[in-house]
């Protein structure tokens, strides 16, 4: 299930690593570099730092000279004093100048760390000095420009797209880790929450909501034609039974040919008991007394079946408007197929626009390599995903699990 996407999303994790790691040996790198010259610095001699050597030594052999034994003086020695004596003058000078320059310099670097120290600039050099680095936007533009044509390759919705990447960027952008740390799982962390906030949307427990919902809970079915809206309905009455509780089938599909054979032939197998008129009959009028039936016998749960359609079609769409009015279902619950893609997307969004549904059954999700419709449907619609069809025998039901969703796309449960 989701085989295609499970693996694209497996190379932009891996592809962001990569880039991390190669970050983090050209930062190690310079940091290392920095360390070297900073070293060579601190090892200078006295005369290559620039300081002096001591201009009186002539003179103290003079000093020395016997007490009483003339000295001769040209006039050559008091001149050389005299120059030794301004060029030391000359040489302080400078190394005064020097210091007020230094001094000067180290004040503006001083200001220059204060003024980037809330910047990105400034985050970086304390990180490197920290043995870390920053994760940056352009470290992430092209494995987010690879996730992103994945995606779309995979059917899902643009703005569905574009919003698992801004999740991704405001969660990995800023971040930082340290050198010979692994970025698996930042990115991991990363992608799973940007999932689930497109995945999630609107979910609410399916079986509370059933079970604190006055007796008998309506719950109708609409859709395209040939999507296993049917036999979806018959594995929700197994789903049901199987909790304690009761089910009666209203087949409110009344215009198509085998109809009423096929919705009975599945109530016989699952010992079901079902409401159904002849062929042509008001679909309204079967699923009314369907609840009818369920409030005289103390049935828990009415399912009923309805035409499928397009949202195009206004006498179908006339006819589910009548439903809602008459009956007045607890719950509509639009069915499609995962292997749609961005046509189911598209559809559950009309039908929703048409006539507001509840939430989204999934079939054949267990063909579906793309998983596009999975991913996309829940946001585009503001609608929760409730089941997964995942096979043809009534328990290949699953609930739907935003959490068990994302671990499969992750690589993390079958």
């Amino acid at each position: 299930m989701f085989d295609s996407l499970k693996e694209k999303i497996g190379e932009f994790r891996d592809d962001v690593e990569e880039t991390a790691e190669e970050k983090a040996a050209a930062a190690e790198a310079e940091t290392e570099a920095e360390t070297e010259v900073e070293a060579e610095t601190a090892g200078e001699t006295p005369a290559e730092a620039g300081g002096t050597v001591d201009p009186g030594s002539d003179s103290d052999g003079d000093a020395d000279a016997p007490e009483g034994e003339p000295t001769v003086d040209d006039g050559g020695g008091a001149a050389a004093v005299d120059a030794d004596a301004d060029a030391n003058a000359d040489i302080e000078g400078d190394v005064d100048a020097d210091r007020n320059t230094n001094d000067a310099s180290e004040g503006a670097a001083s200001a220059g760390d204060e003024d980037d120290a809330d910047t990105g600039l400034g985050r970086k050099v304390r990180s490197l000095a920290r043995g870390k680095f920053v994760i940056e936007a352009e470290d992430l533009e092209d494995p987010l420009w690879e996730l992103e044509m994945a995606l779309l390759e995979s059917d899902v919705e643009m703005s569905v797209a574009e919003e698992v990447l801004d999740g991704i960027r405001e969660e990995l952008v800023g971040e930082t880790r340290g050198f010979r740390e692994s970025t698996g799982a930042l990115v991991e962390a990363a992608l799973r929450e940007a999932l689930l906030d497109v995945i999630g949307v609107g979910q609410f427990d399916f079986e509370t909501r059933v079970r604190e919902t006055d007796r008998p809970v309506v719950i109708v079915f609409t859709g395209v034609n040939g999507v296993g809206k049917t036999t979806t309905i018959a594995k929700l009455a197994r789903y049901f039974e199987e909790r304690g509780l009761s089910v009666v089938l209203a087949n409110g599909d009344t215009y198509r040919a085998g109809a009423n054979e096929q919705i009975q032939e599945h109530a016989d197998r699952l010992d079901t008991r079902l409401i159904s008129h002849e062929q042509g009959g008001d679909p309204t009028a079967v699923v009314y007394d369907a609840v009818e039936y369920a409030d005289a016998n103390d049935v828990d749960v009415v399912l009923g079946d309805t035409a499928g359609r397009l949202h195009t079609d206004q006498g179908l769409m006339d006819q589910l408007a009548k439903i809602h009015r008459v009956v007045d279902p607890d719950m509509t619950v639009f069915v499609d197929e995962a292997v749609a893609g961005q046509d189911a997307v598209r559809r559950a969004r009309e039908f929703d626009d048409a006539a507001e549904t509840d939430g989204v059954v999934l079939t054949k999700a267990d063909a579906d390599s793309q998983g596009g419709a999975a991913i996309s449907i829940a946001h585009v619609t503001g609608k929760p995903i409730l089941f997964l069809g995942t096979g043809q025998e009534y328990d290949d039901l699953e609930r739907f699990d935003p959490e068990r969703m994302v671990d499969r796309l992750l690589g993390e449960a079958d």
